[in-house]
């Protein structure tokens, strides 16, 4: 797949700065603490994996990042109300009796694109990447979960956002596929400055990352750094 420079861009992205901070953050299900006192920082243009093993507190951070969850003490601070936020998490909100390509056409948006051929253009590319280009008119019903989760990425994707969030984006895929949507990102964070916030406990694959992880261990940081360390 070849990616121009600009391609995949909403609009111009600096890197570097605090796009987001997390302080003192806790989060209570009745009597369960879901999370408890994280301070985190994401800047601008970052990849950050949030590891964890499955109850760690993952998918209630990124919600609490989303605006679906409310914390019971602290707060998110620092999401520029002018940027673009896109996300893929578990219950993946595609619709099951919509082909492929009816999914994928719900992202399309006129201040986006100039025309409808520019945007199937966008989604013929990625689809190319992922070699799901003769899937366009399958009936989204029919598709195994792996295909379902990369449709919901490319639609993720084809709004341009600058932060998307991901939870267990890769749970129904093979490593190698895995690794495909890893290195998608990393092209896309690269041109564009894409900010990525990616949980997951699939530990091949944040072995094979250089960047910063969040690890999570019963609602608690247990560490935030270089991936190396873990």
């Amino acid at each position: 797949m070849q990616i121009q420079a600009g391609t995949l861009k909403r609009k111009n992205f600096l890197r570097g700065g605090i796009l987001l901070t997390l302080e003192n953050l806790s989060v209570n299900f009745g009597d369960k603490k879901a999370l408890s006192k994280i301070n985190l920082k994401v800047a601008k243009g970052e990849i950050l994996f949030v590891t964890g093993v499955s109850g760690a507190g993952k998918t209630t951070l990124l919600r609490c990042i989303a605006g679906d969850v409310n914390p019971s003490k602290g707060k998110v601070n620092g999401i520029e109300r002018n940027i673009f936020i896109s996300r893929v998490f578990q219950d993946l909100r595609l619709i099951q009796d919509l082909s492929v390509w009816e999914n994928l056409r719900l992202s399309f948006d006129p201040l986006i694109y100039k025309n409808q051929k520019e945007f199937k253009d966008e989604a013929v590319r990625l689809c190319n990447f992922f070699s799901i280009k003769d899937r366009l008119n399958d009936n989204v019903m029919n598709l195994n979960g792996g295909l379902k989760q990369l449709i919901a990425l490319i639609r993720s994707l084809l709004s341009k956002p600058e932060l998307i969030l991901l939870d267990e984006p890769t749970s129904s895929l093979d490593t190698e596929s895995a690794l495909r949507v890893f290195e998608l990102l990393e092209k896309l964070n690269e041109i564009s400055g894409l900010t990525c916030i990616w949980a997951t406990h699939n530990r091949d694959l944040v072995k094979k990352f250089n960047g910063n992880i969040a690890y999570l261990d019963k609602g608690k940081l247990i560490y935030s750094g270089h991936a190396c360390f873990i």
